[in-house]
């Protein structure tokens, strides 16, 4: 159940209007295909996300944090739309045990984001969210990795697994120390 903070939290409505986005998508296609456009779902997400915390001029150490997730996650929108450009998957290639694991891993994301006690401080709201975020970027990662074919998808899903891990450290870093854990 949604707190009044939440629905009226504009993070949370960046997180809900990716969601319907990523929901939306045809599922059709190879693995491969289907990651890399759920993946430009979930960046653009991502850096919709991304711009309310630019808007806030909150904190400058996440406001650079923020400026450095997004140009690499513009750079991978493009080489994603190229590799779909270039990547025409063959009718009935679907992968439908591929295909429920995504779901699955969007579903958690979506529960899990509803279950954090957002503050409305977009930083903060930003660093909660985005751990689950990226966290879901993780398993979708795993899941091409695993599922798909094609060695150059295969390899960036290593890049973005990557570059999610060490972004997630630093989110909750940035959280402990706002809540006084160290």
């Amino acid at each position: 159940m949604k707190t009044p903070v939440q629905h009226d939290n504009k993070m949370m409505e960046a997180m809900h209007a990716m969601m319907q986005e990523m929901s939306n998508a045809s599922l059709h296609g190879d693995p491969d295909n289907h990651f890399a456009r759920m993946m430009q779902l979930h960046h653009a997400g991502a850096l919709n996300m991304g711009n309310l915390v630019l808007e806030h001029n909150g904190d400058p150490a996440m406001a650079e944090m923020v400026k450095t997730m997004m140009q690499k996650q513009k750079e991978e929108i493009a080489a994603l739309q190229l590799f779909l450009n270039n990547h025409r998957p063959m009718p009935h290639t679907e992968h439908a045990g591929f295909n429920t694991e995504m779901k699955k891993v969007m579903d958690n994301m979506d529960l899990l984001a509803e279950q954090e006690n957002l503050t409305g401080d977009p930083d903060q709201d930003f660093a909660t969210l985005m751990v689950h975020h990226h966290q879901a970027a993780i398993e979708m990662a795993d899941l091409v990795i695993g599922h798909g074919a094609d060695p150059a998808i295969k390899k960036m899903a290593g890049m973005i697994k990557t570059d999610q891990e060490a972004e997630i450290q630093w989110l909750q870093k940035w959280l402990n120390e706002r809540r006084g854990i160290h």
